[in-house]
């Protein structure tokens, strides 16, 4: 385990060195001010290589093997009694745990609720933190489930893709201008350090599981779906929620009439 770890932090090392060799050009070079707190920033950058060494050997050791194990276990044919032919209903299993998975690791996703957050802070309060990261995992949890779906009939994965950048399109023309930009946002902040890793072992460990899937071809790909349906779910929420403001500024109106 130490070997590991010493050959994840090395080539961690390797990996992070590029950005702090620009950020120390830029700083000394462009900017011409020498490094404030230096002594902080070294401290920081020593922490932040440790973490990713750490967090990478627990990808490696945990995540992506409990991923495969889970996506074993849901398409095993004990498990969905399966006949002599299987149908896509047979794995109803995976597509909740897949829409469980999805939701709960969007829920404790760090960078989304930062920018739920300062979504609230910078609106005044109109935007809600927590509906917009329940708004998000909806998405997410939709976007992983149909996904899998997608892995288990073997459909062609531009056709999802596609047909759903085209209904963003659409919701971006009604949408509240205001919320275009953060649903945009929504859809980049879900796919990070907690969702991805789990997301991406249960794609590739249902590929290797389901008869006649390919890891490479079907493996991979839930991550699209799980940047994309969150789009469509913040703007849906926001469309609803100006729909439903409308109804009631009319009710209002006809009250005082």
């Amino acid at each position: 385990m130490l070997i590991a770890l010493f050959e994840t932090l090395k080539s961690t090392v390797v990996d992070v060195l590029p950005i702090l060799s620009i950020i120390v050009l830029f700083q000394l070079l462009v900017i011409r001010r020498p490094i404030a707190n230096l002594k902080k920033v070294g401290f920081g950058f020593c922490y932040v290589l440790i973490g990713l060494a750490f967090f990478l050997l627990g990808l490696e050791k945990a995540l992506f093997p409990l991923g495969k194990m889970m996506a074993a276990q849901l398409t095993a044919a004990e498990f969905i009694n399966a006949g002599t032919t299987i149908h896509w209903t047979d794995y109803a299993w995976v597509y909740i745990f897949s829409a469980a998975i999805g939701f709960s690791t969007t829920i404790a996703e760090p960078s989304l609720i930062a920018v739920a957050l300062k979504a609230q802070e910078v609106s005044g309060g109109g935007i809600r933190a927590n509906s917009l990261r329940i708004a998000v995992a909806i998405g997410v949890a939709i976007g992983i489930a149909l996904g899998s779906y997608r892995i288990v009939v073997g459909h062609p994965i531009h056709y999802y893709i596609i047909s759903g950048y085209i209904v963003v399109v659409i919701q971006t023309f009604f949408c509240p201008k205001l919320i275009v930009p953060l649903a945009y946002d929504s859809g980049g902040v879900t796919t990070s350090t907690v969702t991805v890793p789990l997301v991406a072992a249960l794609g590739l460990g249902l590929a290797s599981t389901i008869p006649g899937r390919s890891p490479l071809i079907d493996g991979f790909g839930l991550i699209a779906f799980a940047s994309l349906f969150p789009i469509i779910a913040v703007m849906a929420y926001a469309q609803i929620s100006q729909i439903q403001t409308k109804k009631l500024t009319k009710k209002l109106t006809k009250s005082e009439k």
